[in-house]
């Protein structure tokens, strides 16, 4: 995966209401894993806890200014990506949050279009020099920097969830990936989910990775996780 972490969630710190449902929906429907919290305390649990690729932060939240979340948010051994979404457009305010370390400023009101070509941008970015390559396992390949996979030239498309429990699987392909951070990557912050809400997944993408003759296995390793391999 592109840009800053091993795993894809977005994390959104917006306060009102109307909009954080609007940004989330049109996250979900690009398939990206997201959380959204409304206050900057939430916010530091959540970048603390979890790896993030991006953080969409508000700048007037109901406990303090968003620009207070940055320092502990590129702390991190992975930091993420963050674009300030806010109303303060003054040059002043931009070239603060700016110089605090984001990435990116984007003015309230804005189009959800522009806010995904922001996104997809800044996950585009590598973390470090040079980009990132495509990895294969068997005969699946996946591209970190779309997040595409193929298999005998074929694109697969995978909902949003099977996708993220793919992408996590492929980067320790041979590697037993613990139940436990699955499951934090994939439901995040919040941790509302079914006892079996993984097995479910896993077993559809099994299915699926099945019907496409994809050349590997997606084990599971009684009591510790899953492991993707070439079969």
């Amino acid at each position: 995966m592109p840009g800053v972490s091993e795993g894809s969630r977005i994390l959104l710190v917006e306060d009102e209401p109307a909009l954080a449902r609007e940004i989330m929906r049109a996250l979900e429907r690009e398939r990206w894993p997201a959380d959204h919290v409304s206050s900057l305390a939430d916010a530091f649990e959540a970048v603390i806890t979890l790896r993030y690729r991006l953080v969409l932060l508000d700048r007037r939240l109901p406990d303090g200014d968003g620009i207070g979340l940055v320092p502990a948010a590129k702390s991190r051994p992975s930091p993420p990506s963050i674009i300030f979404l806010t109303a303060r457009d003054d040059i002043a305010d931009r070239i603060e949050g700016l110089d605090a370390g984001a990435d990116d400023y984007l003015v309230k009101p804005f189009a959800l279009e522009e806010l995904l070509a922001r996104v997809r941008a800044a996950c585009r970015r590598p973390a470090t020099e040079g980009a990132p390559t495509a990895i294969q396992v068997g005969g699946l390949f996946f591209d970190p920097a779309t997040r595409e996979i193929w298999v005998d030239a074929r694109a697969l498309a995978l909902p949003r969830r099977e996708l993220a429990l793919l992408e996590l699987l492929v980067r320790r392909a041979g590697r037993v990936v613990q139940r436990s951070h699955l499951e934090s990557e994939l439901y995040g912050f919040d941790g509302d989910f079914t006892a079996n809400a993984l097995e479910t997944v896993v077993s559809r993408l099994r299915r699926r990775l099945e019907d496409a003759a994809a050349g590997v296995e997606l084990l599971t390793i009684r009591g510790v996780g899953y492991m993707l391999q070439p079969c």
